[in-house]
């Protein structure tokens, strides 16, 4: 946000410029500081015409990944932590992203550790990037330890884009299909049984049936989309709940076709995290305590809790990570034993990283390769019924 303001230097002189802030109280601590008396102080009016669009902009995973990489270049060049906040907020994106990095190079500006005002933005630093920077701060590292959380960032967005990219061409065929199937029975059919029943033929069977969903279509329609949109609503509503978030992160990885892929990605995850927390001067139960908090699943989550209260009670990991092994396979359990044996955990779980990355780039590609022809399945079983529907009546009239 933006600030007109007018004011006097100790000497009585007036000055009058903009200032860029937060919030009203942070623009007027600012001015302030500069040993001015505020005497005007308004929000800068931008007309809706010259204002930036950012609908389609909201802050998301890439722009706290380039957050953290390019803070962790900046001080590791030794610019301040505040200087380095307020030039990366001059070159964000969005503005909804800017206007909280002002913040935070405010707070930090104002005494507040790194870690406590990044606890301010939940939604964004989620609590497994406050507790890095928290280690950081109390070994004396941040420098490096910001450097390790940009590189675990970027490998983890870099996964999730893999997958989305992934899945966006047969989701986008699946929705064509959709599309052209209800245009045809709403509209192309309707048109076709009227002209049809002129000629008093019998009509073909897939022609019947298809005329029968036609009307059906076109009589409950409404019916059928409310009742879709408020399955919709209550299923999305129920999986906000506690054991709604349960049952379908159950649902997800018994799945027969991505089961398997989601716990490859569950485990890289899991050992990512911790991998990164340990090495980062994290104790153990700690971090367990964070990543488990970010794994992105309900079920490995209480395993791994499972294994902070182990730990804490002195426990091995690898002990408590035995007694589910379909959740973790012997391999992963095997490393984190050795781990714990040699005293380097977070070099020994970084190779079960590089191993299970590898796996999910080859699920994906397994995946991919069973989608496309399930699709051309289904497209071609498609075309196929509304050809038949279509053409046979013709075929039969033209014969007459």
């Amino acid at each position: 946000m933006q600030f007109n303001y007018q004011a006097r230097t100790e000497n009585g002189q007036v000055r009058t410029g903009l200032v860029e802030a937060a919030s009203r109280e942070n623009a007027l601590l600012a001015l302030q500081k500069y040993g001015l008396y505020v005497t005007y102080l308004a929000e800068e009016k931008t007309p809706f015409y010259a204002k930036k669009m950012d609908i389609f902009h909201k802050t998301g995973m890439r722009d706290v990944v380039l957050f953290a990489r390019q803070l962790a270049i900046m001080f590791k060049s030794e610019v301040s932590l505040v200087e380095a906040l307020r030039s990366l907020a001059e070159q964000a994106a969005s503005r909804d992203f800017r206007e909280k990095i002002l913040v935070l190079s405010q707070e930090v500006e104002g005494g507040s550790s790194f870690s406590q005002a990044l606890r301010r933005f939940p939604k964004i630093f989620n609590s497994f990037f406050v507790s890095m920077v928290k280690s950081g701060e109390s070994s004396g590292k941040l420098s490096e330890v910001l450097g390790y959380l940009a590189d675990h960032l970027e490998r983890d967005y870099t996964v999730q884009a893999r997958m989305k990219g992934a899945l966006i061409y047969p989701a986008m065929v699946v929705t064509v299909a959709i599309i052209v199937f209800a245009l045809m029975i709403l509209f192309v059919l309707p048109n076709m049984t009227t002209i049809l029943e002129e000629t008093d033929t019998e009509l073909p069977l897939p022609t019947r049936i298809i005329i029968a969903i036609s009307n059906f279509a076109r009589a409950w329609g409404w019916a059928i989309g409310l009742s879709f949109i408020g399955g919709i609503a209550a299923a999305v509503r129920y999986v906000k709940t506690e054991a709604g978030r349960r049952t379908l992160d159950g649902i997800i990885i018994k799945s027969p076709v991505v089961g398997d892929l989601a716990k490859k990605v569950y485990l890289a995850r899991i050992a990512e995290n911790l991998s990164t927390l340990i090495a980062g001067g994290l104790p153990i139960a700690q971090a367990l305590e964070f990543s488990g908090q970010v794994v992105g699943n309900k079920i490995y989550q209480e395993v791994v809790f499972k294994a902070r209260d182990g730990v804490r009670r002195g426990e091995a990991i690898s002990v408590i990570l035995k007694q589910s092994p379909k959740l973790f396979p012997p391999m992963f359990t095997q490393m984190v034993f050795v781990g714990e044996k040699s005293g380097a955990i977070d070099k020994t779980l970084q190779n079960v990283v590089t191993f299970y990355q590898g796996e999910v780039q080859r699920a994906m590609d397994n995946l991919l390769g069973l989608l496309e022809p399930l699709l051309v399945v289904f497209l071609g079983l498609g075309v196929a019924i509304v050809v038949a529907a279509v053409l046979l009546p013709l075929y039969k009239i033209s014969g007459l």
